[in-house]
Parts: structure tokens; sequence; C-alpha cells
């Protein structure tokens, strides 16, 4: 379980170039909840995986997970019970190791020397194979030799193997074509589910964001305005999201990335 309480943070805060990116956030996650996460540029999303992640001190407020007050503790501490998929695919991996030292070093701790050994070989193949792309036939490629997609979907099996007490995907998919797209969140998905992970997801599809998990957040300049789930999320359309942002904001959605989504 995740809980946010009274969460904000302004950058350059007693400047005239002063923006308040989080305002009053307060969310309650619960164990196995897969919440999407929407909202226009600047609506504070990645600055709230940001906060979660432990990238910057928080100016006020508090951070819980599973009963620990985790708001100030390092990032480096808190990406051992932290997972996070960012919208560059170059991120997750490591483009000169191959796929399998990229495995390894994933699912040693860092020592991926100690686990070379032919049966963790096998069963990493065995999970890349699962993923359906049909790269456990090139373990021994370098990462950086493979597509977007492909790259992508070794990052979430790598942010998966050891499953984390919380997964954060920012925009996995916005870098990658429609066809690589959906079939990373036929993967995301499957790997959610097979693995009863915790998830938050930003994305600025918003049909997506009603298919996907089982709860859907919508942010505007720092706050959460909507939270929907259950018979209400299930019965609602685009359309539906785009009349609640101008109903609880008070402005129309313009964003064009989202629109056209």
């Amino acid at each position: 379980m995740l809980e946010l309480i009274n969460v904000s943070k302004t950058f350059n805060a007693g400047t005239e170039n002063a923006k308040k990116a989080l305002s009053d956030i307060n969310l309650k996650v619960e164990d196995g909840d897969f919440i999407t996460i929407i909202g226009s540029n600047g609506a504070g999303k990645s600055t709230l995986f940001n906060a979660i992640s432990g990238a910057f001190p928080i100016d006020t407020g508090k951070i819980i997970s599973d009963g620990e007050d985790i708001t100030y503790l390092p990032d480096y501490k808190r990406a051992k019970f932290i997972g996070r998929l960012f919208q560059d695919v170059k991120t997750g991996t490591a483009p000169s190791m191959t796929v399998e030292e990229n495995l390894m070093l994933a699912s040693g701790g860092g020592n991926w020397l100690s686990i070379g050994g032919k049966a963790e070989k096998n069963a990493l193949r065995e999970r890349v194979a699962s993923l359906g792309l049909g790269l456990e036939d090139r373990m021994k490629t370098p990462v950086g030799l493979l597509s977007g997609g492909q790259r992508q979907a070794i990052s979430l099996l790598m942010a998966t193997l050891n499953p984390p007490r919380l997964l954060l995907l920012d925009e996995h998919t916005a870098a990658l074509d429609p066809a690589a797209a959906e079939k990373i969140l036929e993967v995301t998905e499957r790997t959610v589910k097979e693995n009863n992970l915790t998830c938050l997801m930003i994305t600025h599809n918003m049909s997506s964001a009603l298919s996907l998990g089982n709860r859907t957040v919508m942010m505007t300049d720092g706050r959460i305005i909507f939270d929907t789930s259950g018979e209400e999320r299930a019965s609602l359309t685009v359309d539906d999201l785009l009349l609640k942002f101008k109903a609880n904001s008070g402005k129309a959605l313009d964003n064009d990335r989202m629109l056209l989504s």
C-alpha cells in the first residue's frame, strides 16, 4: 500500500520563476491497484512519480509505503522496492551489454557474475520467451541493436524480475510506433496481472486510461481533480472524461496529443 498525504512541491520557491508542481496531493493506493493517470503537459504527473521515487525532497506532506514513512528515504534506497520505466527507451538498459547480461544484472541485484550458471541463463531465456517477441533467440545481442519496442519490453522485464512493491510506468509507450505501443501495453497488462503488481501508469491515451487497470486518476495544475473506479469507471467514455475535466478544472482540455490519441 502507498499513501501520499498532503504532498506539495514548489520549484524555484521564493523567486519570480516559482512553480507549484504539486499542490496538497492526497492519494491512497491499495495493494494490487493498477491506476492509470492522465492529464495535459505540466499537470504534475511525472513530478508525482519523481516525488514517490525520491528524485527530490517534497516541501510538505508525507509518503507512506507499506506502513513505513519513506518521505526522507533516499532515492537509491527506494529503488530497492520501486520499479520505474520511462518514456525514453534508452533509459532502462545498458546498450553495449547483451540481452542476457542486462537481465542477469537486474536479477542478481548488481552482482551478475554470481548468477551466470546454465540454469539461471535458461530461466532468464524462458522469461524472455514469455514476452512473445522472439527475443529468446537474441540473448547474445547487444540491447542497443534492438528496436524501441523490444528494448522497452526488456526494460519492463528487468524492472519486474524481482517483483517490486510498486511499479511506476511513466508514459513508457509514448516513444513507440502504434503497433509496438499496443504490443508493449499487452505485455504490461499481462506482467502486472501475473505478478499481482501494484502499478501506476501515466498515459496520454484516454482510451487506454479507461481500458487498462482498475482505476483512473486525472490531474491538472499539480492537483488530482478526478479519481474513479468500479462501476462508475466502467461506464465512462472518452467524451465523459473530457466533460469531467472541464467540470472539475473549469476549463476545456486543449492538449492535442491527448485529443488526437
